[in-house]
């Protein structure tokens, strides 16, 4: 039986939430619920239905409460360790590291829908090591295309002994696919999630290649003098423009198909002569001739132009590289064999 709340420092969390929930109306109401995990809205849904009568001045405090934690949160920053760190506080650390390693994996609410959103590549090299029952079964529960492309990439004798497995497979029984999905769950998706952490270096690359040039030049030498070491390994793990220089024909090929054409004579103004020289060497005389003359068209041209330039042809072959059409290599220092 319900009773009414009417202090707001003996309420719950859930209770506050479905108490704000219920303050804040129907529309806004909807539109969070339509942002929840069903088990979320089962939980808020079934503590509305017991708060019983609630008055007005507590509504009042809980929502001056609500607003008192924004104010004094400041600028928020939602990261993987600030996440751990709240869930610490309330949670059994077990259950804290199955959470967490959920989160940092792919996504999807079931393992099937996560495993869906797993590259082919990486699902492929940990499928290759299991009975081909198993990777039968797995195949069987993803998306076709998905499974087309995985398929694609196993060993020729390996793939046709799982195709062969599927053809005969019937209905899987239920215990037999929730064995699958316990040792998917505690062996692959455990350790993806954990890979896929990443390192601070290569988050500050990735900011650092997306600053102008000046700004990362700063930015740079003031490293280096407070930590060398931290500098030297964020220099090797960024990607510049000037590292397309490290591309063969095909990949310069395969980026020329795709950049702007309007951002390529612009990029290439900033460029020294041996990377201009390696994109008209993959271009048609004739289309090669048209970038040069469109190069010389351009004139005088302002730094921060260029460099907007190269950041998006660097970003597009970045975008080509996930998809796995070219391979740019994860280190200046490392030799790539074409």
């Amino acid at each position: 039986m319900s009773t009414q709340l009417d202090d707001v420092r003996t309420m719950s969390g859930l209770q506050k939430a479905a108490a704000l929930m219920l303050a804040i109306g129907d529309d806004h109401c909807a539109r969070l619920f339509s942002m929840m995990h069903e088990d979320e809205i089962k939980e808020i849904s079934s503590t509305m239905a017991q708060l019983g009568a609630i008055r007005a001045d507590v509504v009042e405090k809980l929502c001056l409460e609500f607003a008192d934690h924004l104010n004094g949160a400041g600028s928020l920053v939602g990261s993987f360790e600030n996440t751990e760190r709240l869930l610490m506080k309330t949670l059994p650390r077990d259950r804290v590291a199955q959470i967490m390693e959920e989160i940092r994996g792919p996504a999807g609410r079931t393992m099937w829908d996560k495993l869906g959103n797993v590259n082919e590549t990486v699902l492929a090299a940990y499928l290759k090591n299991e009975y081909p029952q198993t990777v039968a079964v797995v195949l069987s529960k993803i998306k076709p295309e998905h499974a087309a492309r995985v398929l694609a990439i196993l060993p020729d004798g390996f793939a046709i002994e799982v195709v062969m497995r599927m053809l005969r497979m019937e209905s899987v029984q239920k215990d037999v696919l929730d064995g699958v999905e316990r040792t998917l769950r505690s062996e692959f998706m455990s350790n993806l999630a954990r890979s896929s952490r990443r390192d601070a270096h290569e988050m500050m690359a990735e900011i650092f290649n997306n600053l102008d040039r000046q700004a990362e030049t700063r930015f740079i030498a003031a490293l280096e003098e407070r930590n060398r070491e931290a500098a030297e390994r964020i220099k090797s793990l960024m990607f510049t423009f000037d590292d397309l220089q490290r591309l063969n024909g095909s990949a310069i090929q395969a980026l020329l198909r795709v950049v702007e054409k309007a951002k390529l004579p612009l990029a290439l103004k900033g460029a020294s002569e041996t990377l201009r020289e390696l994109f008209f060497a993959n271009l048609s005389e004739r289309a090669g001739k048209m970038l040069r003359e469109d190069i010389e068209a351009l004139g005088p041209v302002k730094l921060r132009d260029v460099d907007e330039a190269q950041a998006s042809v660097v970003a597009m072959a970045k975008e080509l590289a996930a998809q796995g059409t070219i391979e740019i290599g994860e280190n200046k220092n490392e030799e790539i064999v074409y």
